[in-house]
């Protein structure tokens, strides 16, 4: 059962947009018919998207998260960093 969806879109995108997939050899409608289907098989936006810039003051916040998280954290040695450093080199280097 086919239904009808209705959203508001600035007239310049629209028709930005119409005269693009036009061209393309398919109409608006079409073209939201392969993006909804797309959306449907990957689970999400069928395009990669740009990351949320945060704020200055949301990563000062984080930074004090990560800072109380660290402070229960026990030191490590010298030795004990560098260890770890060649046994995930070695882990990388079997795969």
């Amino acid at each position: 059962e086919e239904v009808v969806i209705q959203f508001n879109a600035d007239r310049r995108l629209k028709e930005d947009c119409s005269a693009i997939y036009n061209a393309l050899g398919i109409d608006l409608s079409t073209a939201f018919r392969i993006f909804t289907e797309r959306t449907k098989e990957v689970r999400g936006f069928p395009f990669s998207t740009p990351a949320r810039k945060i704020t200055h003051a949301e990563a000062l916040m984080a930074f004090d998260e990560l800072r109380e998280q660290a402070r229960n954290v026990p030191e490590m040695s010298l030795d004990e960093i560098n260890e770890e450093i060649r046994a995930t080199r070695a882990e990388k280097r079997e795969r």
